[in-house]
């Protein structure tokens, strides 16, 4: 039914050459990735300033949150596959993913924070004073002083009239602390909306794409086109999301912004819903009986799968507080995955069978390094632009976690010169290999962390650098994107022995999550000690040029190393580039 769906698109009509219903995927789509992209653009800050996390705990349960959203996908792939069908399993991640923004956006007060000396514990209070920044004050006798993080793990504090740091006292690490009491139940409420969105992600992301290829049938010449379209929509849902979503939480607070992202998580799902008829014949359960079965108690399958669903949010909210779990969990079932992989090629295949498949899994486990740089822009990045950017632009302040649309802006702008160029390099005999264009994604990446190394040399006596220099990491982070991303599905699909490409394609995502899981133990290691959410912008370039330093080193290291080896992989490929 599909497949003569897909094959006469006229009778039902076109939306630029593709089949209508193209124009629905890329709605939903690009609704969708509005909500997902922004609130994943200020949930670092989030964590930071309304919570009042450390960095290195922000950084761990982002990695957390981030991590199982890449993992999910696998298992809800499956379930859409074998029982619920595509389009049902997209709605019902839909509802999932809007309940969980909506639970953001119930964020409670402001998480109160105290200094702690040997002569009391006294609340500090947090002020707003304009342009995405805030001062911390606390009274000691009745004197309102102000409290900056000092260097070297101090604090200072400060009284109205002083002037010189002679006024200053120096409170030295060791002789204070700083304890925090969040309320518990907006705190759990954070999780369990976490958890919503990572269990609703896994049946929505996969299962929109298997979709849009639904509307193909075998051979159409414009299923590639269809899918570059229905990335344009991913994009634009993306620079929507991380334009609009900071500048909410800027000017109205994290839970308007949270709630704005609900919003478009609502339009999409009510895309889906009101569009239904019109995708009748694609994604469609490939047993629909077998849904209506009753299996226990009276409850159908259907339900079973929903109920079940819930259930996971048990496990997920756990994981999403115990970073150090997941990435046992992750390990253990990664790299057992790559083992198995590769011991299925040796065993199982033939020569050139087996070459393929062990090419595609060193090629995957090499995007571990560098997704674990590109997503830094989740967590480092966006606190090294809060803290250390010069962000003013004619007077306005552009939002800390709003930099982040430089990437899917530059993606919009340059994948068509990439393609371009890519098709011009081909025709002449010059298209470097899937090899070599990993290593230049993981060298660019690298190099992108250099360059703000190199500006952070050039920093004010505020310890700020120029947005420019942000903007151009992130051009160079978008052009290695472009060089190894895109890709690599097809990499995949073209290496794989055809039996096992599913299990593959699950190991291409799995290094995906171990990369986002990287993301924290790098976010860790950049943690800078913080009063109220502020940080000593001094201290934290220090922090951040070292941090920036050795990873991209490596980076550009690992690179090099993979294009030395790059013939080697290719002979593997025998012929498929």
């Amino acid at each position: 039914m599909t497949s003569e769906a897909g094959a006469s698109p006229t009778r039902e009509g076109t939306w630029l050459g593709h089949p209508r219903q193209l124009f629905v995927c890329f709605s939903t789509e690009m609704w969708e990735r509005f909500g997902f992209y922004g609130m994943k653009a200020i949930l670092i800050l989030y964590l930071t300033k309304h919570f009042l996390f450390d960095d290195g705990q922000a950084a761990g349960i982002y990695a957390s949150y981030t991590a199982l959203v890449y993992l999910t996908p696998l298992i809800g792939g499956l379930v859409a596959d074998r029982y619920l069908g595509s389009r049902g399993a997209v709605k019902f991640g839909a509802v999932l993913m809007m309940l969980g923004y909506y639970g953001l956006a119930f964020g409670g007060p402001q998480t109160q924070q105290f200094l702690e000396v040997e002569n009391g514990r006294y609340p500090i209070e947090i002020v707003d004073v304009g342009n995405d920044r805030t001062e911390q004050y606390v009274t000691i006798a009745d004197e309102r002083l102000r409290i900056m993080p000092g260097t070297e793990g101090s604090i200072l504090l400060s009284g109205a009239g002083a002037a010189t740091a002679e006024q200053q006292t120096v409170l030295p690490k060791g002789s204070y602390a700083l304890p925090v009491e969040r309320n518990q139940l907006y705190l759990y409420l954070m999780y369990l909306s976490l958890s919503l969105v990572i269990i609703g992600n896994g049946f929505f992301k996969p299962n929109i794409s298997t979709m849009v290829g639904d509307l193909y049938a075998p051979g159409d010449g414009r299923r590639e086109s269809g899918f570059y379209i229905f990335y344009i929509g991913i994009n634009m849902g993306s620079v929507l999301g991380q334009v609009l979503l900071p500048n909410m939480r800027q000017t109205f607070g994290f839970d308007v912004a949270f709630a704005v992202a609900g919003v478009g998580m609502t339009l999409a799902l009510l895309i889906a819903i009101f569009n239904d008829r019109k995708l009748k014949g694609y994604g469609e359960p490939p047993n629909p009986e077998l849904l209506t079965k009753s299996l226990f108690a009276g409850i159908n399958l259907r339900w079973m799968i929903y109920i079940l669903a819930f259930a996971g949010l048990v496990p997920a909210w756990v994981l999403v507080q115990q970073n150090e779990l997941v990435g046992v969990l992750l390990a253990v079932f990664g790299f057992g995955s790559f083992i198995a992989m590769i011991l299925y090629a040796v065993l199982k295949c033939g020569p050139v069978e087996r070459n393929r498949m062990i090419v595609a899994v060193v090629l995957s486990m090499s995007t571990i390094v560098f997704w674990s740089l590109f997503e830094q822009s989740g967590t480092t990045l966006t606190l090294f632009a809060d803290r250390n950017t010069d962000r003013e632009i004619f007077g306005w302040m552009m939002p800390a976690d709003q930099v982040q649309f430089f990437n899917p802006l530059f993606v919009v702008t340059l994948a068509p010169v990439f393609a371009i160029f890519w098709t011009w390099l081909q025709k002449r005999g010059l298209e470097p290999s899937t090899p070599v264009k990993f290593s230049l994604g993981l060298i660019q990446v690298g190099f992108g962390f250099l360059l703000l190394v190199w500006a952070m040399k050039s920093a004010d006596s505020n310890g700020q650098v120029a947005l420019v220099w942000l903007a151009g990491a992130y051009l160079l982070y978008t052009t290695g994107e472009l060089c190894l991303s895109p890709v690599g599905l097809s990499m995949i699909t073209k290496l794989s022995a055809p039996r096992v490409v599913g299990l593959m394609m699950g190991v291409w995502f799995l290094s995906s999550a171990l990369g986002q899981y990287v993301v924290g133990l790098i976010g860790q290691r950049a943690a800078v000690t913080s009063v109220g959410g502020q940080v000593n912008p001094m201290e934290a370039l220090t922090v951040y040029s070292q941090t920036f330093s050795e990873v991209g080193w490596f980076a550009v290291g690992f690179g090099i190393f993979m294009l030395i080896v790059s013939p080697l992989l290719k002979r593997g490929m025998h012929g498929v580039n």
